[in-house]
């Protein structure tokens, strides 16, 4: 069996967790190496397990603590060529770490086999297709303003996907931001906001994914009360009923969500 979690995930810091059986992967990190580490111990996981840091991209609140684990452990790290070279040239990889570009290409790391595809940010940044050492198959988006066919065809067929709700459209029009910044979440290379994530989240149920995470919510312009009802309403509107077959969960901000096996 192949689980998915996230250790935390939102604005302020992201982190996610691929694991079968005993191995697993992580996928950015984006707060401090302690709460890391903590967070890796309340799920019972040993950082001797972990294969491999996957990196969707170089903002802080993916790769924050970094620096500081990779001092203390010998773990390959995985992205794009530009997001690697942008780590070493900022310092954020010490000397002496592991980086393994990741692009038109699979890459087996530990039992899982991994690929990545761009997606649509303001610098360069990746999604990952993971498939388990079970065969299971799991894809995660985040940071992406527009859902291109290329990031359709990486979740096209997975089991799980775990895809961006960074904000409500009314709570961003409506909130503190400025002009500039909120032109630039809406963009093409900002975030997706709720209404797209769910419409896609739709398109994926009809073509047989039934489970969901939905990640990287913004602290001052969603709550996962508004992610999720917006998902909910967009699929019973289309006759489908959340249920034991098709679960959607909202992940957690500052604390590990449950696992979602897939």
């Amino acid at each position: 069996m192949a689980f998915f979690t996230s250790l935390y995930s939102g604005s302020s810091g992201n982190c996610s967790v691929v694991r079968c059986g005993r191995e697993y992967l992580l996928i950015d990190m984006g707060k401090s190496c302690r709460t890391t580490v903590n967070g890796l111990k309340t799920l019972g996981l040993t950082v001797s397990d972990m294969q491999g840091i996957l990196v969707t991209h170089e903002h802080s609140d993916h790769i924050q603590g970094l620096n500081v684990f990779l001092k203390h452990y010998n773990v390959p790290v995985y992205g794009g060529t530009a997001t690697l070279d942008g780590l070493d040239s900022m310092g954020v990889t010490p000397p002496g770490a592991e980086l393994i570009a990741i692009e038109g290409r699979t890459e087996e790391i530990g039992g899982f086999v991994v690929s990545a595809f761009p997606t649509s940010h303001d610098v360069p940044c990746c999604g990952y297709r993971i498939t388990a050492p079970d065969g299971h198959t799991m894809t995660i988006a985040t940071d992406l303003g527009v859902l291109t066919p290329v990031v359709h065809q990486a979740m096209a067929g997975a089991d799980l996907v775990a895809l961006e709700a960074n904000y409500d459209l009314n709570c961003l029009r409506l909130g503190p931001y400025p002009y500039h910044l909120k032109r630039r979440i809406q963009s093409d290379r900002g975030h997706l906001d709720n209404a797209e994530c769910a419409a896609k989240i739709l398109e994926l149920l009809q073509d047989g994914c039934e489970k969901f995470a939905l990640c990287h919510l913004s602290r001052e312009n969603n709550t996962p009360d508004l992610a999720l009802a917006t998902v909910r309403e967009t699929i019973l509107s289309a006759g489908i009923v959340p249920g034991p077959n098709v679960v959607i969960q909202a992940q957690k901000r500052n604390e590990p969500s449950e696992w979602m096996e897939f």
